[in-house]
């Protein structure tokens, strides 16, 4: 479906990926007290652990070499040795959860992300979740994902975290053009894309997805689809075809190319439009921000019955109220506040040895911030929003905002609520604004969002 160009103009703005609400630069607590934090992990642990479950994300920042187009927490470094004292602070932090629980925690899903996390090697990932795992009881369901890099994952990789209980690996692909590769300091030949795959599902992986990025500098129509129809030869039950975010006030790395390099708006635009057309042509379902499954993937099975979740971990299938972020700028959800660990990692690494946590900062949701987190859910999950009478949220400016999105064609208006559109959904972003009351309150304030489109 052709965007027309006068849409492209209008709402390509800088907009949050909504991975939470509020998003991360309108946090009210430039800190956040153990004693405070604590209080509300354990509250939100006794409300649903037995029921739901909780949910680890293990940031681990380490990488060999910068990849310049990454807005990630990351660590620069070749020297191997920092693994085994990180993933003792990783331990000591989730200790002092443990200690906080009355009971042990029911582990619903855990996720490893970076960083690269197959920097780290084998035994020392098998200890990092032996560790985990020691004080914890899995879930019926438990499910266990990590990011791999494919230059890097080997078969050993692979088979320790299998038997560490994980069934998906995302591997990060990007572009498959070396021109693309060259610039944004990630050579990898597609030979090794495929190794990796292939072991994995040798070993006996369920779920095998992929990252692609779109508007890279240097990418062409025709690069992006040798990358996915290459790819798509290789059926990865998921891929994720994210907008490229220049950033380059936050990552510097990004400086290494000018906006001269990148693709203007339409041109970007067209990219994301001909890779879309591609996956659907290869039997991809687009199921909500970026995000294209199979039929036989667990997303798109979550998708079909509106049982989809989205967290600082992206979206997911498995819904708990209680996501633990360990390691350095991890950031937690605890239904009622959110918190985020030092960046850096000597100063995380100091407070969790001397078994403190190491929060950074932090947010305590107000029953407005509930409100707006559950629309801005149905929206990103559902590709909807229903209520049963007028909601006393629903002002003037809202539903004219929606009656002209309605006349653009991005959603269908109904008495009791919306559904956005096929068009819609590349607007979904543009749309959470609308209900976003604090980016709305402070529009003035610098830019701190890649563009939406």
């Amino acid at each position: 479906m052709e965007i027309p160009e006068s849409l492209i103009t209008k709402y390509n703005v800088p907009a949050p990926r909504y991975t939470s609400y509020p998003t991360v630069p309108y946090w009210a607590e430039e800190s956040m007290k153990q004693k405070d934090w604590l209080s509300i992990v354990k509250k939100t642990f006794d409300e649903t652990n037995k029921t739901q479950g909780i949910s680890l994300y293990i940031h681990l920042p380490y990488c060999e070499s910068l990849c310049t187009y990454c807005a990630c927490n990351t660590r620069i470094t070749k020297n191997h040795t920092v693994e085994e004292s990180y993933i003792d602070s990783v331990l000591a932090e989730w200790e002092i959860y443990c200690n906080t629980f009355e009971e042990r925690p029911i582990l619903r899903e855990v996720h490893l992300g970076g960083g690269t996390p197959t920097f780290f090697n084998p035994q020392n990932l098998s200890r990092l979740m032996n560790g985990l795992y020691a004080n914890a009881i899995l879930h019926p369901m438990f499910l266990c994902s990590f990011e791999g890099h494919p230059n890097n994952t080997s078969y050993e990789h692979l088979q320790a975290l299998y038997n560490a209980g994980s069934r998906r690996v995302s591997f990060g692909v990007q572009d498959l053009d070396f021109t693309v590769q060259k610039t944004i300091n990630r050579v990898q030949p597609f030979e090794n894309v495929v190794r990796a795959t292939e072991d994995a599902r040798k070993i006996g992986f369920d779920s095998v997805n992929f990252d692609l990025i779109y508007g890279l500098p240097f990418q062409t129509i025709e690069s992006v689809k040798n990358t996915i129809k290459s790819v798509a030869t290789l059926k990865p039950e998921r891929i994720a075809f994210y907008s490229y975010a220049h950033v380059p006030w936050k990552r510097p790395g990004q400086r290494a190319y000018t906006e001269s390099d990148l693709p203007d708006n339409a041109y970007k635009r067209q990219l994301y439009e001909e890779g879309k057309k591609l996956l659907s042509d290869f039997g991809y379902t687009d199921v909500g921000m970026d995000h294209f499954a199979l039929p036989n993937d667990e997303l798109y099975k979550a998708y079909q019955v509106k049982n989809m979740h989205r967290n600082f971990m992206g979206y997911t299938h498995a819904t708990t109220d209680l996501l633990i972020g360990l390691g350095a700028s991890s950031v937690s959800d605890a239904k009622y506040a959110y918190a985020q660990n030092e960046k850096h990692v000597e100063d995380y690494k100091v407070a969790v040895n001397n078994r403190k946590l190491a929060l950074q900062k932090g947010h305590y949701l107000t029953d407005e911030d509930l409100t707006i987190r559950r629309i801005i859910l149905d929206i990103t999950c559902n590709g909807e929003l229903c209520w049963t009478s007028t909601p006393e949220w629903l002002n003037l400016n809202m539903l004219i905002q929606l009656n002209t999105m309605e006349q653009e064609g991005l959603l269908k208006l109904y008495p009791n609520g919306f559904r956005i559109t096929e068009l819609g959904m590349a607007f979904l972003r543009n749309i959470c604004m609308i209900f976003d009351k604090r980016l709305n309150d402070y529009q003035n304030q610098k830019q701190m969002f890649s563009k939406a489109i």
